[in-house]
C-alpha cells in the first residue's frame, strides 16, 4: 500500500512539475506583447527555452524602447516628468531586473498593456516631487 501510494504521488509530482514547466515556454504569441503577461513570458524566459535569446533580447528591447519613447516626447521646459531617477541612476539591467520582479509580484497587472505597466512601476518606484 504504501508503495502504491508513493508511486501515485510521484505520478502526480511529475506531471505537475512537467505542465508548470510547459506552461512556461516562451511562445511565438508572447512576441505580439497583447498584455504584461506576454512580456513576462519573455522577460521570464529560461535558458534551456528554444526562444530564449530572442526572448531576452526583445523584453529588454521593449521596455529600453518605451521608456526612451517617453524621454523623447517629454524633453524640453514643456515636457511632463513622470520618473525622477536618483542620481547615480540604476543601470540599465538593474532596472530591467527590478521590473521584472515587481512585475512577477503583482500580476493583477498582467492583462494590462506592459508598456502601462512598466510607467506604473517606474512612476511607482521613482516617482519625481511635486513643485
Amino acid at each position: 500500500m504504501k508503495r502504491r501510494l508513493l508511486l501515485v504521488c510521484l505520478v502526480a509530482f511529475s506531471v505537475c512539475f512537467l505542465w508548470v514547466n510547459v506552461t512556461k515556454a516562451v511562445t511565438k504569441e508572447d512576441f505580439l506583447v497583447k498584455n504584461t503577461k506576454s512580456l513576462l513570458n519573455l522577460c521570464n524566459a529560461k535558458p534551456d527555452d528554444p526562444l530564449f535569446v530572442p526572448a531576452i533580447h526583445f523584453c529588454e528591447g521593449y521596455l529600453v524602447g518605451a521608456f526612451h519613447y517617453y524621454v523623447a516626447a517629454n524633453r524640453g521646459p514643456e515636457g511632463k516628468k513622470l520618473v525622477c531617477f536618483p542620481d547615480p541612476p540604476p543601470t540599465r539591467d538593474q532596472t530591467v531586473k527590478m521590473f521584472i520582479e515587481w512585475a512577477n509580484a503583482h500580476p493583477e497587472y498582467n492583462n494590462e498593456l506592459p508598456v502601462e505597466t512598466e510607467f506604473r512601476f517606474l512612476m511607482q518606484k521613482w516617482p519625481c516631487r511635486k513643485k
